[in-house]
């Protein structure tokens, strides 16, 4: 499966905040996860429930990508999250500490009983070790459309000290990622928790960036321009795929079988990258 929708940078926003919701709506971000978990307090719930239910339905929200998190099945809340969800409009519920495709399963039922059409799909969170130890399963289970990681909760399940470059996270990281692309599916970073340190971000977005993932998940709207940037192709390299693909062309057209660029031997593999580059940009284009 190929879906090339730009997912570059997703905002987590409060469901219990109505002027944030509000404020989501001028927000750059390219999908934005209305949270009814981690930033929503315990008797602030099912207020934000119903918020995030009529934001997801009012259609302000433009060309992004709506979602809502929910609560946990194993919480008092979640199982109403997911009723509520289901029929919101929102194209995906996002379901945290995911450890098993039988919890994934339970999610889909329960979603499709309360009347969620097939389109609306699971994005994963994978921040327990179960959920690295399962990751290939859990992404190549049908509803799943992204798996999100949850750094934060890792680090602390796996006792590991967040620093920066994250040397501690990268085989975990990496491992989901070789689960993602198996599966075909796209696969978000996880948050970076210094809104303050803007060079710091971007130095682990660079980092996501370089490692394959397709975004970035987000705690405040100051990172969001940082994190499109950095997940969009530069002018050079829209420019470098061009004279890619055009070297391919002509060769093929001679009957050429060693293409150069820029002194550089030119694969089959590397017009698939380019290809995929003018996709990418593309598909960012279309956001307008």
């Amino acid at each position: 499966m190929t879906d090339l929708r730009p997912r570059r940078s997703a905002l987590y926003m409060p469901s219990s905040n109505e002027k944030a919701l509000e404020k989501a709506k001028s927000i750059p971000a390219d999908a934005l996860i209305f949270d009814l978990e981690d930033a929503v307090a315990p008797d602030a719930k099912p207020a934000a429930r119903a918020n995030a239910v009529a934001a997801a339905k009012s259609g302000d929200y433009g060309r992004r990508e709506i979602t809502i998190r929910c609560n946990g099945l194993d919480t008092q809340w979640g199982a109403d999250d997911l009723a509520a969800a289901a029929t919101s409009g929102a194209a995906a519920v996002v379901i945290p500490k995911i450890n098993s495709t039988v919890e994934l399963d339970d999610v889909s039922r329960r979603l499709t009983a309360a009347g969620a059409p097939d389109s609306m799909t699971i994005w994963a969170m994978v921040e327990t070790p179960t959920a690295i130890f399962d990751v290939r399963a859990i992404a190549a289970h049908p509803r799943v459309a992204t798996l999100v990681m949850g750094t934060n909760d890792l680090a602390k399940e796996l006792r590991a000290t967040q620093v920066r470059g994250r040397a501690p996270l990268l085989p975990h990281l990496s491992t989901a990622l070789l689960a993602a692309r198996e599966a075909g599916k796209v696969i978000l970073d996880g948050v970076f928790n210094d809104v303050k340190d803007l060079d710091a971000f971007r130095a682990e977005c660079e980092q996501g960036a370089h490692m394959g993932f397709d975004g970035k998940t987000l705690i405040h709207p100051g990172q969001v321009d940082i994190c499109n940037e950095v997940w969009a192709p530069t002018d050079a390299d829209v420019d470098y795929a061009q004279r890619v693909i055009a070297a391919f062309d002509e060769a093929q057209a001679d009957g050429r079988g060693v293409i150069t660029v820029d002194g550089r031997m030119i694969e089959n593999l590397h017009v698939d990258n380019a290809r995929r580059v003018l996709a990418v940009q593309a598909a960012i284009d279309a956001l307008g």
